[in-house]
């Protein structure tokens, strides 16, 4: 950024706190200027590089949000307005031209809401599940021929026994 653009800058910019807490700040420069960077090359607030000496992304952007809300950049674009103007470098008459109004055009006719598939004044058709059971978890498989389930231990064996406790006092 040159000076000249800076010095315009510069003025409208509010004033840091006298006081304000944590570390020093980012000058006001710098952080425009890592601003432009981020939204000119289109990069998210993160990914701004601190080797290139602007701060943070987020300190960028907690600038760019302060001076939003002072109306730093509407005053901006007045000022630049203004001057391009009295430099004779704005042809107002085609630029009103071309922002001009558009031509109206009629609203797309609307179509009525579709009827019901069912006459009217009778009661809706019930969905062919209603009143049904719903599905939930499946019924258990029915018993085996046997008449015992299928997770039981066959009759004549048994589990074996549980290893004795190695850290009990009488062991």
């Amino acid at each position: 950024m040159d000076d000249d653009l800076w010095t315009l800058i510069e003025p409208l910019l509010p004033p840091w706190p006298e006081r304000s807490p944590g570390p020093r700040p980012v000058a006001d420069r710098l952080c425009l200027q890592g601003i432009l960077y981020v939204l000119h090359n289109g990069i998210a607030w993160q990914l701004l590089p601190l080797e290139l000496g602007f701060g943070s992304g987020q300190t960028c952007w907690r600038r760019l949000e302060r001076w939003q809300q002072a109306g730093v950049f509407d005053r901006l674009h007045r000022i630049l307005l203004a001057e391009l103007n009295a430099a004779g470098e704005l042809d107002w008459p085609s630029r009103a031209r071309q922002a001009g109004p558009a031509p109206r055009r009629s609203p797309a006719p609307r179509r009525p809401p579709a009827p019901p598939p069912w006459p009217p004044h009778t009661q809706r058709p019930q969905s062919a599940t209603a009143g049904k059971r719903r599905q939930g978890r499946p019924a258990p498989p029915p018993a085996r021929a046997s008449g015992r389930p299928r997770d039981a231990q066959p009759a004549g064996k048994h589990r074996p026994p549980a290893p004795a406790n190695r850290y009990r006092a009488d062991g």
